[in-house]
Parts: C-alpha cells; structure tokens; sequence
C-alpha cells in the first residue's frame, strides 16, 4: 500500500524556519509532481508549492522568495523549507504526490495521494 509520511512541522516564532518532510512508500514505480498545499482554520486548502520530476518549480505568490521546495527522487521524498515564517503562514500543510505504483489486485495505477497533515504554528 503506498502512503505519504509528513514530518517536520511545529511552533516557531515569527521570522524563524521550518523544514518539513514527505516520504512516499510502497510498491512505487515513480512519482511525477510533488507539492504542499495548506489549510488554515476557516479556510480552504491552498497550493503552497509545487515541483516536476525533472525540478521544475512553482510557488504562490505569498510564499515566493521564502519558501523552497526540493525533492530527492531516490529517496521518493519531497521537502519544503520555510524561511521568514509569518503568522499569516499558520495552517496544517499536506504533501501531495502523483504516483504510479503496482496495485495487487488491478496492476498499475496511477494516481494522487495526500498526506495525513502536519501543524505549522506561526507566533507573532
């Protein structure tokens, strides 16, 4: 059964840094685009970042220039560094990977998996 594991995340005050972690497991053949997306409370979920296989990044607009997003296509594991963290960035973050693996019963799929969600707290 493939799954994403998250890890990385917790409180830090205003201006400090988070790296968060992704790792997919499983029967993997590979994976294609990564990215973290973000739901606040009361809110919807937002892309945070996005990256291809071959690294080709995409950001929104409010994160552009303190956030990176990087993977290691050996390890199926993607990444986002915070930097500069604003209260305003306070959300649960969840990876996002679409991936082909070999399913038992119908061969091989490919398809979209989420993670289960980690806490970033932003003090001010």
């Amino acid at each position: 059964q493939v799954q994403l594991v998250e890890s990385g995340g917790g409180l830090v005050q205003a201006g400090g840094s988070l790296r968060l972690s992704c790792a997919a497991s499983g029967n993997i053949f590979s994976i294609n685009a990564m990215g973290w997306y973000r739901q606040a409370p009361g809110k919807q979920r937002e892309l945070v970042a996005t990256i291809t296989r071959a690294a080709s990044t995409n950001y929104a607009d409010s994160v552009k220039g303190r956030f990176t997003i990087s993977r290691d296509n050996a390890k199926n594991t993607q990444y986002l560094q915070m930097n500069s963290l604003k209260p305003e960035d306070t959300a649960v973050y969840y990876c996002n990977a679409e991936i082909k693996y070999l399913d038992q019963t119908m061969g091989i799929i490919v398809r979209g998996f989420w993670g289960q969600g980690t806490q970033v707290t932003v003090s001010s």
